[in-house]
């Protein structure tokens, strides 16, 4: 018990001295080849702006300076300094610049600019002003106010050359994006009154004509026909142009499989009334073969091989066979799948013969699907058809036992996420209902239920953008098979916990319902929980790539509700955002067994 005690007790402290911000390493560059040294005292925004963009900085290094050059440079400097401290918002700093010779104390001439910035300039008046289509067309009034809601630089706030630019991009983005592509500003002025510190700002936005989208002009074909493309695109001739439009129609081509690149864009050079709507494709390969190498702490080494076939002879469909060696894992499948419809729906059928081991049984099964599935960008739909067949050998055993069911079920998955695949806050949430039958001399009916839920909760956000603050990662799931006691179902069909992605601390699979005789088998009933405290890491102040973890799990699996006694694991971790998608490596604690383990896993899904 004090070893458990002292190793919780690290693992909790770890990751609180990992994310601790490291203090940045006193400077201790030389000045051997400067000419001078110029040293800035003013506020620390606009001492930054001038150690940056201080024209006086590029002739430091030139030693062949006489110091009549240099006073010169300081006149110049004066002026410059002037005109950058303008953009933050002050236009009548006084600003005093001393040279200082060398001399014994200090080996270089230094120039001392000393600012002192003032009252900052406020904005006492903002005027949008609207030309073109927008300004008269009742059905663009809404736009038009949220133009104006969304103006970022309001009345009283302090005026700045960089928020005057990125306001003025905002309203435009926000005119152009929707029905009038063509908008531009026609004119903007920012009138600044020193003697007041008042700023008057004046904005013309031109939205041009209202466009409609028109029919789809599509290029790049050469396999698939146009119909393929509309289907996937989704975008219906006569409605009003809309960017965020066209870019989803852009990424559901991208993402079908079909096309290696594809680009959407509007024709404003035709009629504003229904403008086509261009698509460049560049189809991809007919077959495709991927060979895949790798490792995980749940499974072990993994070797695979898939091939896909986007277009099968005779029938049209697209068909991915895949074929998966690991250690514990061995599996064979194919799955046809039919272009998609008008709503994205898709036929699709599919067989699996896989050999695995489930607790501590070896499973062989088949397993036969045929339904129809649709993905959007939120949701996920499947309605299908599922038979299951089931082989299970203990391995102290040689006689097996068989079991077979037929089911209809349904499934989905809704995703809100901020940002994928590195979220810092949203959840995801997806449920599978099916019922059916058990298959031989005496069938029994029977329900399945699973849900699963994935939750992100920004903490600190006080001076914090979400990415980076500390969050809570929470996770949770639970199924049940409802049927009368004794009822034989295939193993594939019940449950078992455990793992990188179910609690950590255990193996895959390891945590199910464990027999008389010790050997772990599925149940009938499942319910996992998570809580993950994720702190990004800073290096010299800036943020990193690394995160730090302290995670509590904990899972159980019965036969029954009232057996169900949750399993803990605890442990440390680390994240790293990868190119190819977040790395996870945790080392964790099971309470139940006393070990530790270590798990690595790459990749977001849900």
């Amino acid at each position: 018990m004090k070893l458990f005690s002292l190793v919780l007790v690290l693992l909790l402290a770890l990751p609180w001295a990992s994310a601790t911000e490291l203090a940045p390493p006193v400077a201790t560059t030389t000045q051997a080849n400067a000419a001078f040294v110029i040293n800035i005292l003013a506020p620390d925004d606009i001492k930054e702006l001038l150690t940056r963009h201080l024209e006086l900085q590029r002739y430091r290094e030139l030693t062949d300076l006489s110091d009549d050059e240099l006073v010169r440079l300081m006149r110049q400097a004066d002026q410059d300094a002037r005109k950058l401290i303008g953009t933050l918002g002050y236009f009548s700093p006084i600003i005093t610049m001393a040279h200082q010779p060398a001399d014994a104390s200090t080996p270089w001439p230094v120039v001392n600019i000393t600012v002192t910035p003032g009252e900052a300039t406020r904005i006492k008046q903002v005027s949008i002003q609207f030309t073109g289509a927008i300004a008269t067309d009742a059905a663009a009034a809404n736009q038009r106010e949220q133009i104006q809601a969304n103006w970022s630089l309001r009345a009283g706030n302090r005026f700045t050359q960089n928020g005057w630019d990125a306001a003025k991009q905002q309203a435009l983005r926000q005119l152009t994006t929707q029905r009038f592509p063509t908008g531009r500003i026609s004119a903007s002025l920012a009138d600044i009154d020193p003697e007041t510190m008042q700023a008057h700002l004046q904005i013309t936005l031109d939205s041009g004509a209202a466009y409609r989208m028109g029919a789809l002009v599509v290029d790049g074909l050469q396999r698939y026909d146009t119909a393929l493309v509309q289907r996937l695109a989704r975008l219906s001739p006569g409605t009003d142009y809309s960017q965020a439009d066209l870019v989803a129609a852009q990424q559901r081509l991208s993402d079908s499989g079909y096309f290696d690149s594809a680009f959407v864009t509007l024709d404003t050079s035709a009629t504003p009334e229904a403008a086509p709507v261009l698509v460049n494709l560049r189809e991809a390969r007919l077959q495709k073969l991927v060979l895949g190498v790798g490792a995980s702490t749940d499974s072990g080494p993994r070797l695979s091989v898939e091939h896909t076939h986007h277009k099968v002879p005779g029938i049209g469909w697209r068909a991915v066979s895949k074929l998966l060696l690991q250690r514990d894992n061995r599996a064979i499948g194919s799955e046809l799948t039919s272009p998609p419809d008008s709503d994205n729906w898709r036929w699709a059928v599919s067989g699996l013969l896989q050999n695995q081991l489930l607790g501590t049984r070896d499973v062989t099964s088949q397993q036969l699907r045929g339904g129809r599935k649709q993905s959007n960008q939120r949701i996920d739909r499947n309605l299908y058809l599922q038979y299951d067949r089931a082989e299970s050998v203990d391995t102290d055993t040689t006689q097996p036992v068989i079991a077979q069911s037929l089911s209809a079920n349904y499934a989905f998955a809704v995703r809100y996420y901020d940002t994928l695949p590195f979220p810092s806050s949203g959840w995801g949430w997806g449920a599978e209902v099916g019922g059916g039958t058990t298959l031989g001399s005496a069938p029994q009916a029977f329900t399945r239920l699973l849900t699963r839920w994935q939750g992100f909760l920004g903490l600190d956000h006080g001076g914090s953008t979400q990415a980076s603050a500390s969050r809570l990662a929470m996770r949770a799931s639970a199924g049940a098979i409802i049927a009368k006691d004794g009822i034989s179902l295939p193993s594939t069909q019940l449950f078992l916990a455990g793992g990188d992605n179910s609690v950590r601390g255990y193996g895959l699979n390891d945590i199910g319902v464990t027999l008389s005789d010790g050997t772990i088998t599925a149940g009938r009933y499942l319910a996992t929980g998570s809580v993950e405290w994720q702190r990004p890491i800073r290096f010299n102040g800036n943020l990193s790539d690394w995160e730090s973890t302290v995670f509590v799990d904990a899972g159980a699996v019965a036969n029954k509700p009232s057996e169900l006694k949750p399993k803990v694991g605890v442990g440390i971790g680390a994240r790293w955002k990868s190119p190819v998608g977040p790395l996870q490596i945790d080392l964790a604690y099971g309470v139940d067994v006393q070990r530790f383990r270590l798990h690595m896993n790459l990749g977001f899904t849900f």
